[in-house]
């Protein structure tokens, strides 16, 4: 009889616990709803008005009540990219080196470093990089690019006009300075549980430390790589108060010059939200959330089946 209580009451518990889960993820997923349909019903104003040359317009004019979203789309994209084609690289050697590299006493010290870099707050990264890097940018870095890469084929237009030492480059530093900590302690983690036996059997064979990264590491951590390097994504695509100081917010479109100042949707809605008056006005900064929102969305879509066609890659080599 006591036998079966307790199986009575282990089943009870069990029930409880994947109803009270399940509850959970519903819950998370009813707030995802309940955020995409606020956003299209405070957006809907807008594309009534607009429609879908919302995106590709360029005019951004309050009293004239014209919007378009086609410059802070731009911003946002293209200081993303430039904080991803930095931080990349970058967090990738840092891992490599705490990982492979770096004596066992620098190992700790090194990572709580680099980790610590992630809890700073991001307006501290917007006031440093205006006050501080901005000018040292704008007077020794941009003359620099301007006489080198400013004269490369094709890429030089990227890195022509006048070095203010505000514009979209710099705010894509500063993203790329916030987004190593996250990228490089993912990959850190990662490589760590590489098996010792596997990278021990790569060096037995002859192979260097690049080799085993390469053909032994990187393999077994694509997976986890990737998704680190997305988390660093999402971080950059949503960024407000650095890329506000630093990124100009200026909303003109003047050219493809990273030099140039431009706007970011999070830094117009962080700018312009309060000043909104006319609903029309309110409508259309609520649908260049609306767009954050569903860039952010494509990319995590994106991300998860680039992740899923890797996972059902793995062993194929073999």
């Amino acid at each position: 009889m006591s036998s079966f209580l307790g199986l009575n009451r282990h089943r009870v518990g069990d029930w409880v616990f994947f109803n009270l889960t399940r509850l959970f993820a519903l819950i998370t997923l009813l707030l995802l709803l309940g955020i995409i349909i606020s956003l299209i019903h405070g957006a809907m104003p807008a594309i009534h008005k607009f429609g879908f040359s919302f995106l590709w317009t360029g005019d951004w004019n309050p009293p004239a009540e014209q919007f378009g979203a086609l410059i802070p789309i731009y911003g946002t994209l293209a200081t993303s990219v430039v904080a991803l084609v930095i931080a990349v690289p970058v967090s990738f050697g840092i891992a490599l080196f705490l990982t492979e590299l770096a004596p066992p006493w620098l190992r700790r010290p090194l990572g709580i470093a680099v980790e610590l870099l992630a809890g700073i707050p991001s307006i501290v990264y917007g006031m440093w990089g205006l006050l501080v890097f901005a000018p040292l940018f704008a007077k020794y870095v941009q003359p620099l690019l301007a006489a080198t890469l400013g004269n490369v084929p094709l890429i030089g237009v990227l890195f022509s006009g006048s070095a203010l030492g505000i514009g979209i480059l710099s705010a894509g530093i500063i993203l790329a300075v916030m987004t190593i900590p996250f990228i490089a302690s993912v990959m850190r983690d990662v490589f760590e549980v590489t098996p010792a036996m596997l990278k021990e059997s790569a060096y037995g064979l002859g192979s260097t430390t690049w080799e085993v990264v390469w053909n032994v590491v990187l393999p077994y951590t694509k997976v986890g790589v990737v998704g680190g390097v997305m988390l660093g994504l999402g971080r950059a695509l949503g960024e407000t108060m650095a890329v506000t100081f630093l990124i100009g917010n200026m909303n003109f479109f003047n050219g493809f010059s990273l030099f140039l100042p431009g706007n970011s949707i999070a830094s117009a809605l962080a700018n312009e939200f309060a000043e909104a008056e006319s609903p029309v006005y309110t409508a259309s900064l609520i649908e260049l959330g609306l767009i954050l929102f569903l860039i952010t969305l494509v990319v995590l879509t994106f991300s998860k089946m680039l992740l899923l066609r890797l996972s059902a890659q793995e062993g194929k080599g073999t």
